[in-house]
């Protein structure tokens, strides 16, 4: 457990702090919107810099691990640092501390003003943002705040105490909850404080004879909204139905990947919704001989792709590193690309509206989410006379940035469908595809899931290509 170096530290820090040690997760551990706001105030007080940012982040961290069968281990992680960027000229330099006492924030100060003056020019550096408004975003849940050890050890145990009756199991599982909270203030009068909680939840199932394996995760702000048990009995289900795969040939199959597996592949789209490489030429996003693929039909007409903080299924941020607001972004509309992301230096180029994101993915605090339809899995299975189900994919490396062409393997339970009805657990497969190529060739599409890569529905797709066979498990 790290230790604050807070020299004015408030009792009632002290006194949380201590009774979180006990294995509560309380809020009051996490720095509060006065706390941060004093933090940059007096770290502004000491700059003599052209103009400085200060970024305050406070978390608490617990979790529990199980393996083979065992709880391994529990741990309670709490943090709390401050990031200083001085600016002088179009030079700057940032220095990162955890020393939160007055001597401890007038040296860092200085040695990132020092650093600045010793840093060559940014030509593409702007001035700071002044003041912002922003949407408050719900993101905090005592019911993840407010976990005991024995809360986690009980949602560990669903699994657990399954696999240790049966004797055909293996069972691990990670289980990690936050509370945390974020602020940016800097001297020309910015502002900017969000806090939120996470729990994050994953299990592996395999089968003691070593053929069978299954994962699930959940990703949520709200504990309570995560499912346990039943997390526990749908992994055993499958990691059983997976044993003694069959090898079958690899070719073109319509696919239906269940939502994990939808993020795994579809999240690249997000890498490629930069303004700046569409209109330099080096994204799938840019047209051959020049220009961008602006306004034009890019997928399927009932792919929605859009980011937003506020939305429930995302409970984000609301500003990026700069304390640029985020809000509701549309990428793409019925299949129509209706819009790039855009950080501040190229909004300015362009004359547009900066999206966010500090150079990379306006909508990255924002989230990311296709939008869902109505069909089930089920229905998706009884509607394919052949095909395969895809529950989660692995390893994926890009093959080719302007196609977005990407390889990787199917992982944790792969099946054939045949006639409407899953007829046997199957061997893994690598493939070679592309998330734009199969969200043009899309069939069904279920409703929209939560997964730690974003909020994405199962899809059911023609002709995905798998090229070769993987004896992985």
């Amino acid at each position: 457990m790290s230790a604050h170096p807070f020299a004015r530290e408030p009792k009632r820090l002290i006194a949380q702090r201590e009774a979180a040690r006990h294995g509560v997760l309380d809020e009051a551990v996490v720095l509060t919107r006065a706390e941060c706001e004093d933090i940059i105030q007096r770290a502004l007080r000491a700059s003599k810099a052209d103009a400085c940012r200060v970024s305050v982040n406070s978390s608490y961290d617990t979790n529990v691990r199980f393996a083979d069968n065992q709880m391994s281990t529990s741990g309670i992680t709490d943090d709390a640092s401050v990031s200083i960027t001085s600016f002088v000229g179009k030079r700057s330099a940032t220095v990162l501390t955890n020393d939160l006492t007055a001597r401890g924030l007038e040296t860092a100060v200085a040695q990132s003003e020092a650093l600045a003056r010793l840093a060559p020019e940014d030509p593409e550096s702007l001035p700071e943002l002044g003041p912002q408004r922003y949407v408050e975003i719900p993101a905090w849940f005592d019911s993840t705040a407010q976990l005991s050890a024995d809360d986690r050890a009980r949602a560990a145990l669903t699994a657990l105490e399954v696999s240790r009756r049966a004797n055909d199991l293996q069972v691990a599982g990670f289980i990690e909850c936050n509370a945390s909270a974020r602020a940016i203030g800097n001297s020309a009068g910015l502002f900017a404080f969000h806090r939120g909680t996470r729990a994050n939840y994953t299990l592996t199932v395999r089968t003691a004879d070593g053929t069978g394996s299954s994962w699930s995760g959940a990703d949520e702000n709200d504990w309570s909204k995560i499912d346990f048990r039943a997390m526990a009995t749908r992994t055993i289900e499958r990691a059983r139905a997976s044993r003694e795969p069959r090898a079958v040939e690899p070719g073109r199959y319509t696919v239906i990947f269940e939502p994990q597996a939808s993020a795994d592949f579809l999240g690249a789209i997000r890498g490629t919704l930069g303004a700046r490489a569409a209109d330099e030429g080096r994204s799938a996003m840019a047209k051959p001989g020049g220009g961008t693929k602006l306004g034009e039909r890019i997928l399927d007409s009932r792919i929605s792709l859009v980011s937003d903080p506020a939305d429930a299924q995302i409970l984000n941020a609301p500003f990026d590193n700069d304390g640029l607001p985020l809000q509701r972004e549309t990428w793409v509309e019925n299949g129509i690309l209706k819009q790039l992301s855009y950080d501040r230096f190229w909004a300015q180029k362009q004359g547009v509206r900066p999206t966010g994101g500090g150079g990379g993915f306006g909508g990255g605090g924002g989230g990311f989410k296709m939008l869902g339809g109505d069909s089930s899995i089920d229905a998706m299975i009884r509607g394919t006379e052949r095909g395969v189900l895809v529950t989660r994919l692995w390893y994926l490396r890009a093959v080719d940035q302007r196609t977005l062409v990407y390889t990787g393997l199917t992982r944790d339970g792969t099946f054939l469908i045949e006639n409407g009805r899953i007829s046997r657990s199957i061997k893994n497969f690598r493939f070679n595809d592309s998330p734009l190529l199969m969200l043009n060739k899309v069939d069904a599409i279920g409703p929209t899931v939560r997964t730690d890569g974003g909020v994405f529905p199962a899809i059911k797709a023609r002709d995905f290509a798998f090229t070769s066979l993987s004896d992985a498990v």
